[in-house]
């Protein structure tokens, strides 16, 4: 692509590059130089406009944007893709779901040439319908259409929306004397339904092993929630001694995401159960959402992928917690 100024007289066909004021409004960055916009701006008395001319085998940046969009979401189910426009294509969710990357081909992809760009969310980001998951944006007005292709090639399939697997969750409560009641029964019901899930029932008992046992071997959900009146302390404790007793099994107790840290993850037969902390009774951002996601989308969560949770799973101080991080001190 050559790009500098050239006198106005020789600029037709040309891509303007800088926007530039004529007697009518804006000649806007971009536009196609055409006998019109050469005689208006002669009348605005310019002599000379910077602008860009592609080489043969360049791609006008929108065609090279839609090509490297495409093939970054090749046979991704539940995205599609925006009209092209200044270069940029932006990948969007049509359905909710969790945003899965191939981060080494998306590096390779950027790694082609500077002019070539691909922006995404963070891996395992969930994500509802209408969300952005990723913008290819060329920086330049064009780009040689060889550099493009091989961008393409290694970033094909790079991008993928894994989607809920599951329709139905059960909400097991358990009450104590001045425990909470029923409180975070809604932050629980909007986690689901941003995941396109129902809560299917609302299960109270006392909290104890015997009647939490009972009820959930008794849940009708194809997902298992519980939320404790006391918090889980340790794998002995009454929740997941209730889940042995039903005739599950423990996968996985703690996780290094803060606030999470007392979530629980098991299974009973193939329904997976999560044992929600208490500070999941609050609506921001929690490590609670991240095994959700991720169960309910079908993609692994076991004890491994949970220990690898730390690295940015500090997050937002909640105004429940009763100690927080941050001593007198500072």
């Amino acid at each position: 692509m050559k790009f500098g100024p050239v006198p106005v007289d020789e600029a037709e066909g040309a891509i303007l590059a800088h926007s530039e004021r004529v007697a009518t409004g804006r000649l806007r960055k971009g536009a196609v130089l055409g006998a019109e916009e050469i005689a208006a701006l002669r009348a605005a008395g310019y002599a000379d406009v910077t602008v860009a001319r592609l080489d043969p085998g360049d791609l006008h940046e929108d065609a090279a944007a839609l090509e490297l969009a495409r093939a970054l979401a090749e046979g991704a189910e539940g995205v599609t893709l925006s009209a092209p426009f200044t270069g940029r294509v932006n990948l969007m969710a049509t359905r909710a779901g969790v945003v899965t990357l191939d981060a080494g081909a998306i590096d390779a992809a950027n790694a082609v040439d500077p002019m070539i760009t691909v922006a995404t969310v963070a891996p395992f980001h969930q994500i509802r319908p209408g969300g952005m998951a990723a913008t290819v944006k060329i920086i330049a007005y064009g780009v040689a259409g060889a550099l493009v292709a091989r961008a393409a090639r290694v970033a094909r399939g790079a991008l993928r929306l894994a989607v809920p697997r599951y329709a139905t969750a059960s909400l097991i409560l358990t009450e104590a004397a001045g425990g909470p009641g029923a409180k975070g029964t809604e932050a629980v019901a909007a986690r689901l339904a941003a995941l396109g899930m129902t809560l299917a029932e609302t299960l109270s008992v006392p909290h104890d092993v015997a009647p939490l046992a009972r009820a959930i071997a008794a849940a009708t959900g194809e997902i298992v929630l519980i939320l404790t009146a006391s918090a889980t302390s340790d794998v002995r404790d009454t929740a997941p001694a209730a889940l042995a007793r039903a005739g599950g099994r423990l996968i996985r107790f703690g996780m290094p995401v803060d606030p999470g840290n007392l979530l629980f993850l098991g299974e009973i037969g193939a329904r997976p159960v999560i044992g929600l902390p208490g500070s999941a009774r609050s609506p921001v951002l929690h490590g609670a959402d991240w095994v959700l996601a991720r169960v309910a989308c079908g993609l692994p969560c076991g004890a491994a992928e949970i220990a690898a949770m730390g690295v940015g799973g500090l997050l937002k101080e909640i105004p429940t917690r009763p100690q927080p991080r941050r001593g007198p001190r500072g």
